[in-house]
């Protein structure tokens, strides 16, 4: 009868659908949450401490304000676009996890296989493709605000957006010719064994090196610190989500968050042998749990840049990204495919 239920597409797809999206949004509160006391810690302050066990229900009571907060429109935005932004902005965020393998592990369920992600065959061309879509949540936003503040952190987001997914982009054609697939499946089972076999330490140091330019690059594609510049307080009010308020901000906010979850679960995939243990003697532990690990300690570097590093200028921003960024990243795809012509002959 189980077996049955399983196989029915018209009830694991949304139990698929569920699990991943529940993950995703359930786990953007606790990630706040999580980064607000991490922060305090690092500036040595309390940080939230008031709602619940060590605060860490303020970020739901933040949720429940936003909800019910009055929404104020200014009177001259393009209503469409003022709402599709950030509709856009959040849904193409959750539509990237789809394809992310969190770990083909039944031990954990008898339909591990299913909820773990698709298994698409361009999943890697899928991920880029709703990353790129994410800016247009930032520059319909900026635009559609009417407010010159926000048209120039729309403005800064694309062309950052731009300048650093090249950089990302080569950076992910050199993991793809490692693994010779653009299935993210694939590219995590290319990796299985020890830690010697991920791509971070493959044709050493150019994985290496592929790796540092994605870290980099992910911070700026998710607008981090210290590449911040779209939402500059200091310079932009608030930049391009100025005039946003109520659970349309909420949907901008839940939507940065999701695109760190799904940026760093990325890295995991390509450089540090996804669900994979770094010794084969610790395979005893499910697949998942060991993704989930590796994806806290990605996320925990978000908040640590974010702690330790001030804010670029905006020609500082454009000037490493175009000047010192891309060439490296043109250089090290060369290395790569000629090592692989030389080793393999192909």
């Amino acid at each position: 009868m189980l077996n049955q239920m399983l196989s029915n597409p018209w009830i694991v797809i949304p139990i698929r659908i569920l699990i991943v999206f529940g993950f995703v949004l359930g786990f953007v509160p606790f990630l706040v949450w999580i980064e607000r006391r991490v922060l305090a810690l690092f500036q040595l302050r309390k940080g939230p401490n008031r709602v619940g066990v060590a605060g860490s229900m303020q970020s739901f009571a933040d949720g429940i304000k936003l909800f019910f907060k009055e929404d104020i429109i200014p009177s001259k935005v393009d209503y469409l676009i003022y709402y599709l932004a950030p509709i856009l902005f959040l849904t193409t965020s959750l539509a990237a996890t789809a394809v992310i393998p969190w770990g083909y592990d039944r031990r954990l369920s008898p339909i591990a296989s299913d909820i773990a992600g698709a298994d698409v065959n361009i999943g890697i061309l899928f991920l880029l493709g709703m990353a790129s879509l994410t800016t247009y949540g930032v520059i319909f936003a900026g635009w559609a605000s009417n407010n010159k503040y926000s048209l120039l952190g729309g403005l800064r987001g694309s062309a950052q957006s731009i300048s650093y997914e090249l950089s990302m982009g080569l950076t992910i054609v050199a993991v793809v010719l490692m693994s010779g697939s653009l299935s993210l499946r694939t590219i995590v089972e290319n990796q299985a064994g020890s830690m010697l076999h991920w791509h971070f330490l493959q044709f050493f140091p150019l994985g290496l090196i592929s790796m540092g330019i994605y870290m980099i690059s992910m911070l700026a594609e998710t607008n981090r610190a210290p590449f911040d510049l779209p939402e500059a307080e200091t310079e932009l009010i608030g930049g391009y989500h100025t005039e946003y308020t109520s659970m349309k901000f909420a949907m901008y906010f839940m939507g940065e968050y999701a695109n760190m979850i799904v940026i760093s679960s990325i890295m995991v995939c390509l450089f540090f042998g996804g669900w994979y243990p770094p010794i084969p003697a610790l395979s005893f532990i499910p697949g998942p749990i060991w993704f989930t690990a590796k994806l806290f300690a990605f996320l925990y570097l978000f908040i640590w840049v974010r702690a330790t590093l001030p804010r670029l200028r905006f020609d500082m921003l454009m000037r490493f990204g175009w000047i010192r960024l891309l060439p490296i990243a043109l250089v090290n795809l060369f290395l790569v495919a000629s090592w692989l012509l030389i080793r393999w002959g192909k």
